[in-house]
């Protein structure tokens, strides 16, 4: 395994909170961005970079890393959040991206969403916008694409499960319910570990049935 230098942004999120120890833990050096306000939450043993993750001209100079996982979006996005979809989800993205182009980054790791889906149509035409950009880009990418991640205070939908089941064994409904099927926290921290780990080639798409079954190096 090759060891990596990671910048991640969100990195006191919901993921991002849980990525960085199990980075850390691998051996990993992580530089981790937050505001000055959230600064005290960064895990113990990353880099804090102090800045704001919409504008790259406060964080771009100090990233020291070949890989930037990108963790940033609306807390808990609703129908009724369309406008923070463009203002934070996108504009984030663009200013990942202009600063892993200034630091010379080899290989963005992005979490979009699974799509086409029938729910949440503003949410998936911001991420898709993304995932474009990204591939326009010129950086090697890695994309994940899950639809709903269950974990500490997101666990609603376990309920859905048995649903699940049924439909992922009906011809006519197979191949949604796995495309849109739920992920733990546990198999997405796997998955973005270990495309940190692959490291880049080309653009790189991990749907559902990738994410849970991705293995570290």
């Amino acid at each position: 395994m090759m060891l990596r230098s990671v910048f991640v942004t969100g990195a006191t999120g919901y993921m991002g909170s849980a990525l960085v120890p199990a980075l850390l833990a691998r051996g990993h050096r992580v530089q981790a961005l937050a505001r000055k306000e959230s600064a005290q939450h960064i895990p113990p043993g990353a880099e804090t970079v102090l800045g704001d993750a919409l504008d790259s001209a406060s964080f771009a100079s100090a990233i020291a890393a070949d890989t930037l996982v990108h963790l940033i979006g609306t807390r808990h996005p609703s129908p009724a959040k369309t406008a923070s979809f463009q203002a934070v989800d996108l504009a984030s993205v663009d200013a990942a991206l202009d600063a892993a182009r200034r630091a010379g980054i080899r290989h963005l790791v992005y979490v979009s969403v699974a799509h086409p889906a029938p729910l949440m149509q503003a949410y998936i035409a911001a991420r898709q916008a993304a995932e474009d950009r990204i591939r326009s880009s010129g950086i090697s990418a890695s994309i994940l694409r899950p639809w709903y991640v269950l974990g500490p205070g997101h666990r609603w939908p376990v309920l859905l499960v048995p649903c699940y089941a049924i439909l992922e064994r009906l011809p006519a409904t197979r191949e949604a319910a796995l495309r849109l099927g739920l992920v733990t926290r546990e198999q997405m921290l796997r998955a973005l570990v270990a495309c940190v780990e692959q490291g880049p080639s080309g653009i790189r798409m991990l749907d559902v049935a990738a994410i849970r079954s991705a293995r570290e190096s």
